[in-house]
C-alpha cells in the first residue's frame, strides 16, 4: 500500500507573490508532487519521497506521452515540474518549453532565443545545456552565448536579460542556474579556451549583479581573506592563488564554473568546484594552479570565500573538479557529520565537513583508478604515481594507460542520495586514456588545450561503465552494476526504494537499491545523457526524461567526428555508440498502467 503524498502540487504554484524566493522555493523542494530545482533540491539530493512506483511494480512502468523537442545533440538536464505546468530545455539553441500537464503536450508558451551559430565553435564539449531554474515567478536560463535570460513563468515573456561573458573570447555557458534568497547564481564555460572561470551572484528582480568570484587571481577578485580563508583548517595566506602561478599566467588561467551548486540556508553557503587550470599542458604552467580543481564554501549573500580544498593541485590530466557537491547528514567514524560528499572527476570520492571543510574520507570509486594511489589526509594532496605524470620526460612523451581518462571516473551526470539507505547511487565512466602534451599558445577565441589523446576501456576489460551504490561514511562500493558504455546519465532515488538511470544506447533502468538487480529497462528514442525525475499529476507519480544522445561521450555522433584523437579524445572511445542509437531530442514520460 502506497503513502499518499497529500499537499497539492497545484496549490504551491505560481502564484505566491508574498514569499520572498527563498521561502517559496524552501517550500516548494520539500514538495515531492513538483520537481522545482535541476537536482530536487539545494542539497543535490536528487531523491523523492514519491512510492506509488516500487521495486515490486515498477516493471509495470509504460510510456504515458512524450515530447519532440526539434532539435538535435546532447539533451542534459531534465525538465521542471511547478504546478500544472512543466518546463523543459534544449542544447543550442536553447529553446525553453512551458507545457500544459492538463493537457499533456500542449506548449503554453515558447522561448526561442536567436544565438550567432559561432558560439557552437567555443562549446569545446557538445551544445548541451543542463537545465533552467525557477525563483520568484521566473525561469532564469543561461543561454550558451553566455546571456542570462528571466522569463515570466506564466507567459514566457522576457523579464530581464544580461550578458555573463564573451562568447568571441570562449566563455560559454552550459551550466543551469541556482535560486538562492532573492539571488540567481550562474557559471561559466570555457576552460580550453583559456578563459578565467566565475562565478556571479544576480539580483532576481532586475538582474543587476550582486558580487563576483573568480576561481584564480588576486584575493580581492576571488573573494579571499588570507586570514579567515582556510583549507584543511588552516589560513590560505595573502594571495594564495598568485604564488601558485608563474607571472600572468593566472590571467587566463581556467577554473570554470560549468557544473553543479548547492546550498545550505542553515550556514548560508553556497557549495561548487572549479575546473581545469589553463592549457592542458602541465608543462607550461607550473605550480599548484590554485584554485583551479578546487572545491569552494563561500558565504552566500557577500561571496566571500569561507574555504577551499583543491582536490588535484597541478592538473596534468584534466580531472576538473565541477561535479556536485551532495550535502548530507550522515554518520562518520561513529559520529553525526553534517556532510559534503563528492565524486570527483580524478576518480576520488570525499566526504567532508561542510562547515568546516576537514577532509573525512577520500577513497576511489573505480578500482581502476591508477594515477594516483591514496590522498594523503594530512595534507589533502594525492599520491601521484610517476609513471602516469603526463609532464615526467617533457610535453612530447605519450603517457600511456592513465586511468581514469579526462572524462573522469565520473563527469558532471548528477549522482543521488536517499535518506532512507543513507547510500548514494553514482553513474560512472570507466575509461582510461593515452595523454600527449604539445606547446600551445593563447590566442583570444581560439582552443587552448595543449595535449592530444586517446581513450578506451581499462586493459583487458569491455564496459566502460558502472553504475555503483557508494557508501560514504566508509568510502567503499556495496554493489556494482557494469553497462556497454559510460553511465552519462543523472540518477534519481525514489522512496519506492529503487533508483532510476538511462544508458547511452537509450535505456531508462530501474534498479533495487539494496543490490542494484535490474528491474525494468525501456529504451527510448535515443541515448540519453539527461537526468531522471519524478513528479505527480492528479494523484498519480510520473517518471520523465530526456534523451537525445551527445555530450562528451557522444560527442563523436553529435559533432560527425571521425578521428580516434577527435572530441578530445571520446570520438573514437565511443565509435561503437552509432550502432545502438540515433540523434535524437524528446522527452518520455512513464506511469503504471490505470
Amino acid at each position: 500500500m502506497f503513502r499518499k503524498i497529500a499537499v497539492s502540487a497545484a496549490a504551491l504554484g505560481l502564484c505566491i507573490s508574498s514569499a520572498s524566493a527563498n521561502e517559496e522555493l524552501l517550500r516548494l523542494q520539500r514538495d515531492p508532487n513538483q520537481w522545482v530545482m535541476p537536482t530536487g533540491n539545494y542539497a543535490n539530493h536528487r531523491y523523492s519521497e514519491l512510492n506509488q512506483i516500487t521495486r515490486e511494480n515498477v516493471s509495470q512502468l509504460r510510456p504515458s506521452w512524450s515530447f519532440s523537442t526539434g532539435v538535435l545533440r546532447g539533451h542534459e538536464g531534465g525538465p521542471l515540474v511547478i504546478g500544472d505546468l512543466m518546463y523543459i530545455h534544449t542544447p543550442f539553441p536553447n529553446k525553453v518549453f512551458a507545457l500544459d500537464l492538463k493537457e499533456p503536450g500542449r506548449i503554453v508558451w515558447r522561448y526561442e532565443p536567436t544565438q550567432d551559430p559561432s558560439v557552437i565553435a567555443v562549446m569545446c564539449c557538445d551544445t548541451v545545456n543542463r537545465g533552467v531554474a525557477y525563483g520568484d515567478g521566473k525561469i532564469i536560463l543561461a543561454q550558451a552565448d553566455a546571456k542570462v535570460v528571466a522569463l515570466d513563468a506564466k507567459t514566457g515573456k522576457v523579464a530581464w536579460t544580461v550578458s555573463n561573458g564573451d562568447a568571441g573570447k570562449g566563455e560559454t555557458m552550459t551550466a543551469a542556474p541556482m535560486v538562492f534568497g532573492d539571488k540567481v547564481l550562474v557559471g561559466i564555460s570555457g576552460g580550453e579556451f583559456g578563459v578565467r572561470g566565475h562565478i556571479t551572484a544576480y539580483n532576481l528582480k532586475d538582474g543587476s549583479m550582486a558580487w563576483r568570484a573568480y576561481s584564480v587571481g588576486p584575493d580581492n577578485e576571488i573573494l579571499f581573506d588570507g586570514e579567515k580563508t582556510t583549507s584543511l583548517g588552516k589560513p590560505v595566506g595573502a594571495n594564495s592563488s598568485l604564488q601558485s602561478w608563474e607571472g600572468d599566467q593566472w590571467k587566463i588561467g581556467g577554473g570554470a564554473t560549468w557544473g553543479w551548486f548547492s546550498y545550505d540556508p542553515e550556514l548560508n553557503l553556497i557549495y561548487y568546484g572549479s575546473g581545469n587550470p589553463g592549457t592542458w599542458n602541465p608543462v607550461q604552467r607550473p605550480g599548484d594552479n590554485k584554485w583551479s580543481m578546487t572545491i569552494f564554501a563561500r558565504d552566500a549573500t557577500t561571496g566571500q570565500a569561507k574555504w577551499v580544498y583543491q582536490m588535484t593541485p597541478h592538473d596534468e590530466w584534466d580531472y576538473d573538479g565541477v561535479n556536485e557537491m551532495i550535502l548530507s547528514d550522515i554518520e562518520v567514524r561513529g559520529r553525526p557529520v553534517k556532510a559534503l560528499v563528492h565524486f570527483d572527476r580524478n576518480g576520488f570520492a570525499y566526504t567532508m565537513d561542510r562547515e568546516t571543510g576537514e577532509l573525512l574520507v577520500a577513497e576511489k570509486f573505480d578500482p581502476a583508478v591508477n594515477w594516483a594511489t591514496k590522498v594523503d589526509m594530512e595534507t589533502g594532496r594525492p599520491q601521484v604515481v610517476s609513471q602516469y605524470s603526463t609532464r615526467q620526460n617533457g610535453e612530447d612523451t605519450n603517457t600511456e594507460n592513465v586511468c581514469p581518462a579526462a572524462l573522469g571516473t565520473k563527469d558532471q551526470q548528477p549522482a543521488a542520495f536517499s535518506p532512507r539507505s543513507k547510500v548514494f547511487y553514482v553513474p560512472t565512466n570507466h575509461v582510461c586514456m593515452d595523454y600527449e602534451p604539445f606547446r600551445v599558445s593563447y590566442t583570444a577565441g581560439q582552443p587552448y588545450v595543449g595535449a592530444t589523446l586517446s581513450m578506451y576501456p581499462p586493459k583487458g576489460e569491455q564496459h566502460m561503465g558502472n553504475f555503483i551504490a557508494w557508501d560514504a561514511s566508509a568510502g567503499k562500493i556495496l554493489w556494482s552494476k557494469e553497462e556497454r558504455f559510460s553511465v552519462w546519465s543523472g540518477a534519481l532515488a525514489t522512496a519506492g526504494d529503487i533508483v532510476f538511470y538511462g544508458t547511452l544506447e537509450g535505456h531508462l533502468k530501474a534498479v533495487d537499491t539494496r543490490d542494484g538487480k535490474e528491474l525494468f529497462s525501456y529504451r527510448t528514442p535515443s541515448g540519453i545523457i539527461g537526468n531522471v525525475n519524478t513528479y505527480t499529476h492528479n494523484g498519480k507519480q510520473y517518471i520523465a526524461v530526456l534523451s537525445g544522445v551527445g555530450g562528451w561521450a557522444g560527442i563523436g555522433m553529435a559533432a560527425g567526428l571521425q578521428g580516434d584523437s577527435e572530441g578530445l579524445g571520446a570520438a573514437g572511445a565511443y565509435r561503437s555508440l552509432s550502432n545502438y542509437t540515433q540523434l535524437g531530442g524528446v522527452l518520455t514520460v512513464f506511469a503504471l498502467p490505470n
